[in-house]
């Protein structure tokens, strides 16, 4: 008898070309099946794509690997059939007399025949879909189960123009499917256009009766004190008989690790008539005063467990569920003072800064430990918002699991974009897809898929393009808000004068989160569809602050430059590819960069803007190499990022709801618009946005020259102060300013004073200035915010000599070990000075958050404990100082240097520690997650920096540090 509930089929594919295969899938699945990995056919990747699997097997090079994308067949050229593809497994499942077992495919690209021991059938068109097939009659239960699947690419793969262009020649657009695959000008083409089954296969056993599609609610009385748990679910009886059943749902919440607390407990009693599928609605469940879902940087991400069970009488357990849940309410509305969008979660208005979000990965090779990499990182970045791009997916379950866990809301498009839906040039597709019921069973499938999910916050019809009228209106229709969740309906009714079978919102296909047309619609851009967001390059950092920079509440896209790591560029293009651009002089004295042809087809955003801004790298001066370059573009990445968020942020209400950065990574080993690159190593830019983005922050106004403190928090801020320090390539400090006894009131940005320094007599031309905010009462800091600054109309060139300063370091570090789990804890000090003794703020003693996620801006001493992952506090607030309790143990290593000064733009990466490795390999353990990084020392400041990571077994890793003043990577670890 098989144990209720679903077997993942996610290892022991095989695959082959089906033009290479001469058998039926009868054929394959009764008395010739493959025997092995052996010609044609090959180990497959499932879940993945038909080009995943010839890029695992070597069949084809790397598409992601300099120019080789350009060796690969395309599906246009080869024609649909090359890249029709059979994959076969075989499986077990032993079935009892009363069991029933479904075949699931929660996604294929695009359809597909299934064959199981000798039975066809067929799953239809559509990528964004699942299928779920009862395949009971025709298992095997005693012995080997044969399964072969055929799976055909989309209709309508469409050509690459020579010129590429924003999704081909828009073909793909036909089709229900994702539009990527054509290329765009941040992407290559995906050769097979990501034909495979490329989501989560399973097979699931149940009873007599089965659980389809449960939908949770919560609505919310008396500000949250009472809270109401609706229930709908699916049932289906597939016997022929009456079947009695017990309808179980706890509700639990997990107290410590592997304590939870049962909160509430019901079982109802129903009677389904054979072979008969209902709808059926628990009791609402009450709560007092429960634990709330927050955002990232708000509060803390609760989560409790649903769990619902049937049980048949006669029969025992039939089936069960369960789902993370968490307590939240989302609203928007439009902000009469900015015109923008302006979303509340739980009451509390909640200032968006996040990015758009393409995929994982282009070729679909996708994962758990990926998605928590990702999503995490966005957290890391303080971002409380990721857009699903309408060109991209309906993204996966796992990476809403991580978007529940780490705080970050969602904005959810459906597949359609201007591009290739109507606003193209030329113009392509103006009705949208081909097959409009087909784009809306998809859409409803993919809100019944996702729509149990806390971070989930809006649906949006099209990336800069609403869908076809017919599909638009039905989708306002179907994803109409709960009176609950809206003031009132369209007819003014209340919720009181609806019939009870309307009351419950659990009953609605969502009922609960907004669905706006398209992306330039209704609160974003100028909200009436007119192309208002961007724009997409480098920009004077101080642009960002100023009044005619971008006049429109909320702008979801804003993008640059995204220039890696020159490990990432050896790692991923050879040698003729580490070639730095030219830089050519015009006429009217601007510069011209011209990349080199592998940089060109990675789509590179140069860091100059012709005729409008000086290029921003040579500002430092002419790079020697690709790692003088690269390391030039982390500055201007710092800074242009950093100042692209504090300029929105200085404005947060007054002027701005909220921004989404074009974008926050790549699919690909692409070189624009991004914070982390397809290796997932972080840019400066990343630590840029981190510091900007910080709940409660200080920041210079680069065009006033105001110090400003931001307040996202619900919390006033009393009783606080700022240090404003001054530092000269001299190591001495002009200027030095303390404001003290300030308030900030809760969500304010608030100008405190001017900085004096550039107006006094004999400035600098290029100086340091760090800026700290501080808890009055025990010096702790708040936030830190360190600048590099020259005077107006100068540049940054006198930093070249200054590279030459040996500015001595201590670096203490202590190493936690979990299984494969390090956690090292790092104090790096510039003991190129002594530090004031009289001054407590050089220690960085950084204030962390209570359990509720809120600023404890009154708590002493940082946490004394080890760091520990909890959900909703970012890294920066977990640093912890066990050096204290535990001085056993330690390794201190002393950077030697003669030198009084900043030690400037210091940072840490994680190794493989080998004796001996080749020229150019790529040696880095990723991904690694930083409390921070590309940091900056005053003399005598110290710095605590957590760094966290897992290592492939056997292997020993190493830690270096590097610098503008160490050049050489250091080992630290």
């Amino acid at each position: 008898m098989a144990e209720i509930g679903k077997t993942k089929l996610d290892s022991g594919w095989l695959a082959a070309r089906s033009i290479d295969i001469q058998l039926t899938g009868t054929q394959l699945t009764t008395t010739h099946p493959p025997a092995g990995p052996s010609s044609p056919w090959m180990e497959a990747v499932v879940p993945g794509t038909v080009l995943g699997t010839l890029v695992k097997n070597k069949l084809v090079p790397d598409p992601f690997y300099g120019l080789e994308n350009e060796s690969i067949l395309d599906i246009a050229d080869a024609g649909r059939e090359y890249y029709t593809f059979w994959f076969f497994r075989t499986f077990h499942c032993k079935l009892s007399g009363n069991q029933h077992v479904d075949l699931n495919f929660r996604a294929i690209n695009y359809y597909a025949e299934v064959y199981l021991n000798g039975h066809k059938m067929v799953l239809p068109e559509g990528m964004f879909r699942r299928h779920s097939l009862d395949v009971t009659d025709v298992l095997h239960p005693d012995k080997q189960n044969l399964l072969a699947v055929l799976v055909h690419p989309p209709n309508h793969p469409g050509t690459i123009p020579p010129e590429g262009g924003q999704g081909g020649d828009h073909e793909i657009g036909k089709d229900i499917a994702a539009q990527y695959v054509e290329g765009w000008d941040w992407m290559a083409p995906i050769r097979d256009r990501n034909t495979g089954i490329w989501d989560e296969v399973s097979i699931s056993v149940t009873g007599p009766v089965k659980i389809i599609d449960p939908h949770l609610v919560a609505s919310f009385f008396d500000n949250y004190k009472r809270v109401y748990l609706h229930t709908t679910i699916e049932l289906e009886n597939r016997s022929s008989w009456v079947a009695d059943c017990a309808l179980n749902i706890q509700v639990s919440t997990e107290l410590e690790e592997g304590i939870c607390l049962v909160e509430h407990l019901q079982t109802q009693h129903l009677s389904i008539s054979p072979s008969a599928r209902v709808q059926y609605s628990f009791p609402e469940l009450f709560f007092y005063k429960p634990n709330l879902w927050w955002p990232n940087g708000m509060g803390k991400q609760s989560l409790y467990n649903v769990s619902i069970t049937v049980d048949v009488k006669g029969h025992g357990e039939s089936d069960s569920w369960s789902h993370p849940f968490g307590f939240r309410k989302i609203e928007s509305h439009i902000d009469n003072a900015t015109g923008g969008r302006l979303f509340k979660v739980n009451g509390q208005p909640i200032f968006i800064r996040g990015g758009n979000w393409i995929l994982s990965d282009g070729l679909l090779r996708l994962s758990k430990k990926r998605y928590k990499a990702d999503i995490k990182f966005h957290a890391d970045m303080n971002f409380n918002m990721i857009r699903c791009w309408g060109g991209g997916l309906a993204e996966r379950p796992e990476f809403y699991d991580y978007c529940d866990i780490y705080g970050l809301l969602v904005w959810q498009e459906f597949w359609i974009t201007g591009d290739c839906d109507g606003r193209g040039i030329p113009v392509s597709n103006p009705d949208g897809p081909l097959d409009h019921q087909l784009f809306l069973l998809c859409a409803r499938d993919t809100v019944k898929l996702l729509r149990n999910h806390p971070s989930l916050a809006l649906w949006v019809g099209g990336n800069e393009q609403t869908p076809p009228h017919d599909i638009n209106m039905a989708l306002k229709y179907d994803l109409r808000l709960h009176p609950d969740f809206a003031k009132l309906d369209e007819n003014g009714q209340s919720i009181k004068d609806l019939s009870p079978i309307l009351r419950d919102p659990s009953q609605y296909l969502d009922g609960t989160r907004i669905y706006i047309q398209g992306s330039m619609w209704d609160g974003f851009a100028n909200g009436k569809g007119d192309f208002t967001d961007g724009p997409y390059e480098i920009q004077n950092p101080e642009s960002f602050f100023k009044d005619d920079f971008y006049k429109y509440g909320f702008n979801p896209e804003v993008g640059s430059v995204g220039m890696p790591v020159a490990a990432t560029i050896r790692a991923t293009m050879p040698p003729e590819g580490w070639q730095i651009p030219l830089f050519k002089k015009l006429p009217d004295g601007y510069i011209e960069e011209v990349p080199n042809p592998i940089w060109e087809y990675h789509k590179y955003i140069p860091y100059s803007k012709p005729s409008s801004l000086h290029d921003q790298i040579l500002m430092y001066g002419t790079p020697k190499d690709l790692d003088d370059f690269c390391l030039k573009a982390q500055l201007v990445n710092y800074i242009q990022y950093r100042a692209l968020l504090e300029g929105w942020t200085s404005r947060m209400w007054s002027k701005y709801t909220g921004v989404l950065i074009w974008k926050t990574q790549n699919p690909w080993t692409g070189l624009r618009g991004q914070f982390y690159d397809h290796l997932h190593d972080q840019t400066a830019g990343f630590y840029g946005c981190r510091s900007a983005a910080e709940p409660i922050h200080v920041q210079l106004n680069l065009a006033t020259y105001f110090i400003e403190v931001v307040n996202t928090t619900s919390e006033t801020l009393s009783n606080i102060g700022i240090e404003a320090s001054v530092w000269d390539l001299e190591g001495t400090c002009p200027y030095y300013k303390v404001s003290d006894k300030l308030s900030v009131p809760p969500k304010k940005t608030v100008p405190i004073i001017e900085m004096k320094y550039p107006k006094s007599k004999n400035p600098k031309a290029v100086y340091f200035l760090l800026l700290k905010l501080y808890n009055m009462s025990n010096y702790g800091i708040l936030s830190r915010n360190f600048y590099w600054l020259h005077l107006s109309g100068g540049d940054y060139k006198l930093l070249e000599p200054y590279r030459s300063k040996k500015i001595p370091l201590k670096i203490t570090s202590k190493v936690f070990i979990t299984g494969s789990t390090y956690e090292i804890q790092m104090h790096v000090q510039n003991t190129s000075k002594k530090p004031d003794s009289l001054n407590l703020i050089y220690k960085n003693n950084l204030i962390v958050r209570n359990g509720d996620g809120d600023y404890d801006t009154t708590a002493a001493e940082p946490v004394h404990s080890r760091m520990e992952e909890k959900h909703g506090v970012g890294v920066l607030q977990r640093i912890c100082s066990r050096f204290s309790k535990e001085a056993a143990g330690l390794k201190v290593v002393q950077m030697n240097g003669a030198d009084v000064g900043v030690a400037f733009f210091l940072h840490f990466s994680v190794h493989v520690s080998k004796k001996e490795h080749k020229a150019g390999e790529d040696t880095r353990i990723l991904p690694v997650h930083y409390s921070d990084n590309y940091f900056s020392l005053v003399p005598g400041e110290t710095m605590p920096i957590t760094i966290t990571f897992e290592v492939p077994p056997g292997v020993t890793p190493r830690v270096t540090l590097n610098g503008w003043n160490n050049h050489s990577d250091y080992t630290v670890y």
